[in-house]
């Protein structure tokens, strides 16, 4: 949410692709498409993979329209639970699904509704909803109706199985030393401590907002003094004429808490920054976090996504793959204040990981059907990615969206899929000359051909995939010596070489 009364106005950054495609053409899919082909994919997806992988993550974007500041947790009843702030500003909402996608269709329910007048009366911002020694809690932010701009910190504690359907009771305000600007409460426990992060604009020092992290006494109350974590210093992180660190939220893994926040303007500039702690070290000291010293996750011009930020984490279905959940437009320019502008929608992608033990969020990825990565079966360290446009086997791919397709539905018709660029939309893998390159699709008839493929059970492995040619039955995408290549297969060492895994 915006940490300012004042609009803020949208002076997009750049954002080129390491190697930019020669038109920068964004053809649309329709979202029935990209249906279609999650229909088509669903038996293979969720096959088992080798040990080490994570199997792929199908969802369509956008999940939810009109829904900004989303939070996503799966419970242990199954359900997910989703609540994202609704463009009114007057109320906070819930829906909850067995599957990700069923949130995106699951009927919305009303727990709360602002105040009348007084506090709590304006700009219900930014709820989250958490699972907490046997209740249920949500944190918001509201302003008065005297003074909208007086935003605090609130509580909500619910009892009842089913948050939906249960009895909600405000237990007030989170207090801090400050009765200043405060905003986007989120908790988490490391080390069986309860702790508390959000953003606050603290007297004496010139910036919106800064982050906070504190344990907690009880959900609704802190214990002991608080320590700023970090304050807006980055080139990238004053966008749009503000100088902005909100919406806090945690992923932990790998024996270290990254925290992920907003930052800049809520326009095209908003973005995601990152701090590092390590599990084990003193949360309260500031000399624990660490900034990244460059945004995570920034507007992207070749995918139509623009001002990605304010997210959650949740995990998949199968509980093997994090999920990044967050909110973002699919156009640029916006016509006065980004607050009165309703259509932030809540997106979700999965979160890779790096070899060093560090998340990787690629870019925001198209609308529609979400992206895979193809991991060799038999070299299962290494992915397909693409490089000055030759589709290559690598490790360690840090350029995630370079090694990131669509399978969409085949350009040549049929039941035959194509593998489209997430970071090039309009370009596909397609064969030339016995070679495998990602290429723009000219509308030929014979670049439909070559981009297009039977999917088909992995030669060496049921649970992965190997793709044959359409216009040339018998020859597979197979890689030999670090490059792939179109070849016929006729034992063992082809069958393997022509297999990947879904991830």
């Amino acid at each position: 949410m915006s940490a300012s009364p004042d609009p803020r106005s949208a002076v997009p950054p750049t954002s080129t692709p390491r190697t930019a495609p020669p038109s920068g053409r964004r053809p649309g899919r329709t979202r029935s498409a990209a249906l279609l082909v999650l229909a088509l994919l669903a038996g293979l997806l969720t096959a088992a993979v080798p040990a080490g992988a994570a199997p792929a993550v199908r969802a369509s974007n956008p999940l939810v329209a009109q829904r900004a500041d989303p939070h996503i947790v799966r419970h242990t009843d199954g359900y997910y639970y989703m609540t994202a702030t609704a463009p009114e500003y007057d109320r906070i909402v819930l829906r909850r699904a067995t599957t990700l996608q069923g949130l995106s269709t699951a009927p919305e329910t009303v727990i709360w509704r602002r105040h009348t007048s007084g506090i709590m009366g304006a700009h219900i911002w930014a709820p989250e909803i958490h699972f907490i020694d046997g209740r249920w809690y949500v944190y918001f932010a509201a302003g008065a109706t005297d003074n909208v701009w007086a935003i605090r910190m609130y509580v909500l504690e619910g009892t009842g199985a089913n948050p939906l359907t249960a009895s909600w009771a405000e237990k007030g305000q989170i207090r801090t030393p400050w009765e200043t600007f405060a905003l986007d409460a989120s908790t988490f426990v490391t080390n069986g401590v309860r702790y508390l992060i959000w953003a606050q604009a603290e007297p004496g020092i010139a910036t919106n907002s800064n982050l906070y992290i504190a344990r907690m006494a009880n959900p609704w109350t802190l214990s002991g003094s608080p320590t700023r974590i970090a304050v807006p210093t980055l080139e990238w992180e004053m966008r749009g004429g503000v100088k902005v660190n909100e919406g806090p939220t945690v992923l932990q893994r790998n024996g270290r808490i990254f925290l992920t926040y907003s930052a800049s303007a809520t326009d095209a500039n908003y973005c995601l920054g990152m701090l590092t702690a390590s599990a084990g070290s003193d949360l309260l000291r500031a000399s624990s976090w660490v900034k990244s010293p460059q945004p995570v996750f920034t507007s992207n011009a070749a995918t139509g996504q623009w001002g990605p930020g304010h997210n959650s984490f949740t995990v998949s279905e199968d509980g093997q793959s994090d999920i990044l959940v967050y909110h973002d437009r699919n156009y640029r320019d916006i016509s006065g204040d980004p607050l009165r502008d309703p259509n932030r929608r809540t997106r979700i992608q999965k979160v890779y990981w790096n070899a060093d033990g560090t998340p990787n969020f690629g870019i925001p990825v198209p609308d529609g059907a979400t992206p895979v990565r193809l991991r060799s079966d038999n070299l299962p360290d290494r992915f397909v990615r693409h490089w000055e446009y030759r589709a290559r086997l690598e490790a360690n791919v840090t350029n995630l969206a370079d090694s990131q397709f669509r399978l969409v539905p085949g350009l040549a018709g049929g039941t035959t899929v194509s593998l489209e660029s997430t970071n090039f939309p309009g370009y596909h893998l397609r064969h030339r000359n016995w070679e495998v390159w990602v290429e723009r699709d000219d509308a030929s008839s014979t670049y439909r051909a070559d981009a297009s493929f039977v999917q088909r059970p992995g030669l060496s492995n049921a649970a992965g995939v190997s793709f044959e040619a359409v216009n040339y039955p018998g020859q597979y995408l197979r890689h030999s010596n670090g490059l792939l290549y179109l070849r016929t297969v006729t034992d063992a060492t082809g069958n393997a070489e022509a297999t990947f895994v879904l991830e």
